[in-house]
């Protein structure tokens, strides 16, 4: 039983805690239980070099939890998930449809538009020429989802 004592030092115990809590990081979404992992381990090695009470290893473990989840949560989600951008890059937009060929689905008239068939999908379309059902046409440009189009 002494034996038993003697492994369980502070410094093992906030080690052993910190380690399940980051496997639990791998089971639940979020990637929050794995910054309180880190801090119990930050807690194990001020222990492993000074001794230090309850109180104060609770109040690290609290501190440097939550303080590396305010710093770098942010970070290490758009590490591990892919950065997001907020804004599209709408030249690269544009050069995806500009140039290509579709095919008028339904009648284009200049001021009422139409529909066309562009990637296996029907767009509304404007032109400035009445096109016909089933013209090949040429996308000059995109207006929202609105492509601009002239006859080839």
């Amino acid at each position: 039983m002494d034996t038993i004592k003697d492994f369980l030092t502070p410094e093992i115990i906030w080690f052993l805690v910190g380690l399940l809590l980051l496997l639990f990081e791998f089971a639940l979404p979020g990637l929050i239980v794995g910054f309180f992992g880190v801090g119990a381990w930050i807690v194990a090695v001020v222990c492993l070099i000074t001794e230090i009470g309850i109180n104060a290893q609770l109040l690290i473990f609290i501190a440097s939890s939550v303080l590396s989840l305010a710093l770098l949560r942010r970070w290490l989600k758009g590490v591990f998930l892919g950065h997001a951008g907020s804004k599209q890059d709408l030249k690269h937009n544009l050069e995806e449809f500009v140039g290509q060929r579709a095919v008028v689905t339904e009648k284009i008239a200049p001021k009422l538009g139409g529909k066309v068939e562009f990637h296996g999908s029907n767009w509304e379309a404007q032109a400035d020429e009445e096109l016909a059902e089933g013209t090949a046409v040429e996308i000059v440009g995109k207006d929202n989802i609105t492509l601009r189009v002239k006859a080839v």
